[in-house]
């Protein structure tokens, strides 16, 4: 169901749009707390190892129980308010845009809609218009994740507002060059093996149709294993001007910009710098992308019952 089936035609882009904006807002509140120790990971400068006495975190277990001990339960949710936001406008806009080019790809092209290659040109587009709209947001999250006790921001009004006097109105861009680079592949990759692994699973058990959780779990681990540096330069650049929030947590560092970030990383970090907080990352991105298509396809198939039956109380 995800795409545009001739065959179907249940689901209009506006439908689309509220399913995907339901799926998000399911998932963000399942997949939060992954995201906050992924962010914390991301943003350390020193090694994750247990070995380097200046690393306040290295492994998930450790991060996870020091942040429960130093910041409380809630501190799991951190900018979960901008955080829906994000999952919220993101999931609606790249939905809708996904379904309305491959309905598009069927109506002016001889490439089928259901094609691999379709999907991963058309999930990465969404994506990208997905990701322009609402990296203000992302930004803001982010920051709310970022920070430690005492609060810099209390709240998002707050946020909004000092960033701006601050900062100006393009800190709310912030990592959208490496974003961009790396939402493209990403996005196209996830919902291209999504396509392959459907395909290939109807073609294993014919009758079983509960198998897209475990697709896009699939789908997520290969995409995000693909793309992951990109994530970490994002983070890191978002974090600019916000030094004071992050000294409780170790080293602090200012880009200039991308290429300098991956200049410094390399340099003080090593190769291993850019992938930092994958572990906690593959997690996420196996649990997101397998709830994200399956709350997606489970909202549509509910619409399209709640379709059904209207249309045949009316013929009645």
């Amino acid at each position: 169901m995800v795409g545009y089936d001739p065959e179907a035609k249940c689901v209009s882009t506006l439908e689309a749009a509220a399913a995907g904006s339901a799926a998000g807002l399911v998932n963000r509140l399942l997949v939060s707390p992954l995201d906050v120790v992924k962010i914390r990971f991301q943003l350390q400068i020193e090694q994750l190892s247990s070995r380097n006495p200046l690393a306040k975190y290295h492994g998930i277990l450790q991060a996870a129980q020091r942040i429960l001990r130093e910041e409380g339960l809630f501190a799991f949710w951190k900018g979960h308010v901008p955080a829906q936001f994000l999952s919220v406008g993101y999931g609606a806009v790249q939905f809708m845009v996904f379904e309305s080019l491959t309905k598009l790809v069927h109506n002016v092209t001889s490439y089928s809609a259901r094609g691999s290659f379709v999907h991963f040109v058309c999930g990465g587009l969404a994506a990208c218009t997905a990701t322009v709209a609402v990296q203000p947001v992302d930004t803001l999250r982010t920051r709310f994740a970022a920070q430690g006790e005492p609060k810099i921001y209390p709240s998002l009004r707050h946020a909004v507002v000092t960033m701006y006097r601050t900062e100006g109105l393009w800190t709310f861009y912030r990592g959208l060059t490496p974003t961009i680079i790396a939402v493209f592949p990403y996005a196209g990759l996830q919902f291209s093996f999504y396509n392959i692994f459907q395909q290939f699973s109807e073609w294993v058990i014919p009758a079983e149709r509960k198998e897209n959780l475990v697709c896009g779990s699939c789908a997520g681990l290969i995409s995000k294993t693909l793309t992951y540096p990109f994530d970490l330069f994002k983070k890191r650049l978002q974090v600019g001007g916000f030094e004071q929030a992050r000294a409780a947590f170790g080293q602090v560092r200012t880009y200039r910009g991308l290429l300098d970030c991956v200049r410094q990383i390399m340099r003080e970090e090593g190769p291993g710098g850019l992938f930092k907080g994958l572990s906690p990352s593959l997690l996420k991105a196996a649990v997101s992308t397998g709830l994200i298509f399956f709350w997606y396809e489970m909202f549509c198939s509910l619409l399209c019952a709640l379709k059904s039956t209207d249309i045949t109380k009316k013929r009645s």
